[in-house]
């Protein structure tokens, strides 16, 4: 990175002083060597251990120091939310806001695979991109399937169970040169060459030249523009002389081949960061995974975590299914505890785990961070084993559905305005802000709504007025309440109404806030007994990935297969000091699961399993200091 940035960036002296300035915690040796590391590397970060805040640190310091004009550093994470915690850290100094703006570059994996290779592949094809997202392809795909056309291909569907998934799945995969149709998951039922394969060929295809594609799609593009156009290869290189990959756990194995074919061969460096352990999300562990699969042998590692103590660190250390990891716990002191119940006493689980953390913890750190209770399924499925999921405990738990066009707008809203406020590109802001706009009206408009750049801006036009509710959007959309939203979208609505030259039903862009309550995650019922003054949320164990509680309470559920039950192998490995890497596959990823979990608290971990089950570790988890509560007994 020879010119990029000042010799010193890293210098004793200068991260002393951004320590301070930033009012954080003292350097141990595993952060200083990590923030002065300027090679490509590995980092396996335990839960709690800093990572994010070692980032922003090292963010901030190179962004200080950096002299190109024209090249950039680029930080990619998997997901929005893990990208937005990044930028808001670098965002709250002068310095560190430079990388929200060219040459710089921090977001997803898939706006860069976006922005720099398949939105370009598709241009040049002579498409105009109206879409990507899933739910807007699932949409356009079902009503495409009732053109005569595709009557083979619809009545094959209508006869097989969830056969609408054949189509509303079909996804671009780049095989021995070509873009061929295949199934989101799994193979198709049927061979390319029959006639209900040649009309989904053409159906998804046909969609393709409309500009409406699934996420997936985009890899598939990406890969091909790579393989036409190799000189792609250094001049994306060029720009980015030093990349770091948060989140890596959850990158998929497409995700990780198209970023080797990107950077592996150059002389970039690429510093990837993330913890394997919590890997829920991707395929990134499977066995015929890239040979870079995260993270490397002899990859560094930040052992240490500061969210929680001993207690709850030993607990950790036990479940790490991934890669042997032994967490030390630095952060307050905890307490662990487990919940024996059977099918009478399971309704009381909840109430007990709130008056632990009441009876534990302070008020004030319950009311600024709320007790969880997590578990990894929502609803009850056709098994006859008990408990299944978060439903057997919590009665009238209403499992969310699926994310809605006004939650995505909403989080799209605010992405963007975050990007206008800080300068990253106006126009990029306000063309993102469009698309989800486009992709939550489509199930209403079809696809008759025009791209950003067709828009007419005189303001007596529904584009001009629609071109000012937007810049209204970039404005003021990270702090919208309820009333300013509504307003916003019910003239968004009308002027819809006038693009599409149609009239539209109800759109449902409720004003949803960021921190979901606990009356829209599902209700807890009271107890008969004194209800604590702060209620416990519950959810799954997957969306509090990457949350901090004060008190978290894992609810044993049955896993994917229906075979086990995920607390009760969790309470058996610790018990009896098992190997994690020689258990099951299945045992992995049910346990796996409540390792992350397990992870969120600061002061109180409670563990609930069947009596039947759990009964029998008891003795062993008392010795190791667990406080084991049967509330079959009370």
């Amino acid at each position: 990175m020879t010119g990029t940035y000042l010799p010193d960036a890293f210098a004793t002296h200068k991260v002393e002083a951004m320590v301070k300035l930033l009012g954080l915690d003292p350097l141990d040796a595993e952060q200083w060597d990590f923030l002065q590391s300027e090679t490509t590397q590995d980092l396996q970060a335990a839960p709690g251990s800093g990572k994010t805040t070692l980032i922003g640190l090292k963010l901030a310091l190179m962004a200080d120091a950096w002299t190109s004009t024209t090249c950039g550093v680029c930080v990619l994470s998997h997901t929005n939310t893990a990208k937005n915690e990044i930028a808001d850290r670098v965002a709250s100094l002068a310095a560190g806001r430079s990388l929200l703006r060219y040459p710089h570059l921090i977001g997803t994996i898939q706006s860069f695979v976006h922005t720099f290779l398949a939105l370009p592949a598709v241009r040049a094809k002579g498409v105009e991109v109206r879409s990507v997202d899933d739910a807007a392809f699932e949409t356009a795909a079902i009503r495409l399937l009732q053109h005569p056309d595709y009557s083979t291909l619809r009545s094959y569907v209508e006869r097989q169970r969830d056969g609408i998934g054949i189509v509303t799945g079909a996804t671009f995969t780049y095989r021995d040169g070509e873009l061929v149709v295949t199934g989101a998951t799994r193979e198709l039922p049927f061979r390319a060459e029959t006639a209900s394969g040649k009309q989904l060929s053409s159906l998804k295809r046909t969609l393709a030249r409309r500009g409406v594609f699934r996420y997936q799609d985009m890899y598939a593009i990406a890969q091909r523009y790579l393989a036409e156009h190799p000189g792609i290869v250094p001049a994306v290189s060029a720009r980015f002389p030093f990349v770091l990959l948060d989140e890596m756990q959850d990158t998929s194995v497409t995700q990780h081949e198209l970023l080797d074919l990107v950077f592996t061969s150059s002389p970039t460096v690429v510093q990837r960061v993330g913890d394997t352990n919590q890997g829920i999300y991707s395929d990134a562990g499977a066995v015929h995974g890239p040979a870079s699969a995260f993270p490397l042998a002899g990859a560094a590692e930040l052992p240490v975590s500061r969210r929680f103590g001993p207690q709850i660190a030993a607990v950790a250390s036990s479940l790490t299914v991934r890669r042997p990891q032994q967490v030390h716990g630095a952060g307050p002191d905890g307490h662990v505890a487990v919940l024996l119940f059977d099918e009478a006493t399971a309704i009381d689980v909840v109430p007990t785990f709130e008056r632990m953390a009441a009876a534990i913890l302070p008020k004030d750190v319950l009311l600024r961070r709320p007790p969880r209770v997590l578990g990894a399924r929502q609803g009850r499925g056709t098994s006859q084993a008990y408990p299944q999921s978060i439903s057997c405990y919590v009665p009238g738990y209403t499992p969310p559905g699926r994310p809605t066009a006004h939650r995505a707008l909403i989080d799209a809203a605010r992405a963007a305005a975050t990007q206008w406020r800080y300068g990253t590109g106006s126009h990029e802001a306000a063309t993102e802000l469009w698309n989800a706009l486009r992709a939550s009206f489509t199930p209403l408009t079809g696809e008759g709504l025009p791209a950003l750049g067709r828009l007419e801006r005189s303001v007596a036009t529904p584009g001009g007025k629609v071109r000012i509710l937007l810049r209204e959007l970039l404005f003021h959309g990270a702090a919208f309440d309820e009333a300013g939203w509504g307003m916003i979208t019910d003239q968004l609505t009308v002027q819809m109404k006038l693009l599409a030259d149609r009239p539209l039903k109800a759109v449902g862009l409720e004003f949803t806030p960021a921190a979901e309550s606990t009356a829209a995650a599902g209700g807890v019922p009271r107890s008969s007994a004194a209800v604590p003054a702060v209620r416990a949320v519950p959810g799954t164990i997957q969306s509090a990935k990457g949350e901090t509680h004060a008190a978290t309470l894992i609810l044993e559920c049955l896993e994917k297969n229906g075979k086990k039950f995920d607390v009760t192998e969790a309470l058996r490995m610790v018990a009896e000091g098992s190997d994690p890497q020689r258990e099951l596959k299945s045992v992995q990823a049910a346990v796996q699961l409540v390792f992350v979990g397990a992870t969120r608290p600061t002061h109180l971990l409670v563990l609930a399993a069947h009596r039947d089950r759990g009964k029998r570790y008891a003795e062993v988890l008392i010795d190791a200091g667990w406080d084991v509560r049967d509330l079959t007994e009370h």
